[in-house]
Formats: structure tokens, sequence, C-alpha cells
């Protein structure tokens, strides 16, 4: 259980650090309200649910980065040697 705790502050850690960059580089040049969907209807959000909403996405995306980083890190004992439980 340890190593599980270990492994998932390993992988959000970063990935919450890696969003706070993001959300800061990209808002600072970039209005929420200036936002505008594939179509081109304006995005009609409170600005704050567009830096709250584009935050989570970017910590998503940070996560499954640094996770698939993690993943690919291990040695194939390490993998092969694991019980899945269902």
């Amino acid at each position: 259980m340890r190593r599980r705790a270990r492994d998932w502050s390993a992988v959000l850690w970063p990935a919450f650090l890696a969003a706070v960059v993001l959300e800061l580089a990209l808002f600072s040049v970039l209005d929420p309200a200036a936002l505008r969907w594939f179509g081109g209807g304006a995005i009609e959000l409170d600005p704050a649910a567009v830096y709250t909403l584009a935050f989570f996405v970017f910590w998503a995306a940070s996560a499954a980065a640094a996770g698939m980083t993690l993943l690919l890190s291990r040695s194939e004992h390490e993998i092969n040697s694991r019980t899945f439980r269902s």
C-alpha cells in the first residue's frame, strides 16, 4: 500500500504543478471571455468557471503523461509479477 501512495504522489503532484504553470501561461495571454467553441459560438461561462475547467483539463492531461512515464519506467519483471484484481 505504501508504494501505491508513493506512486500516486509521484504522478499527481508534478501534474498539479504542471497544470498551474500551463494555467498561468495560457491565461496570461488569453482572456477567457474571448474564447469560442469549435463551432464559433461564444463560451457563455463565468471566467472563474473557465479557469477551473481549464485547470482540471490540464491536470488530467499532465497526470496521464506522468502516469504513462511511471508505467514505462517499470521493468518487465515488475509489470509481469503484479497480480491484477478485477
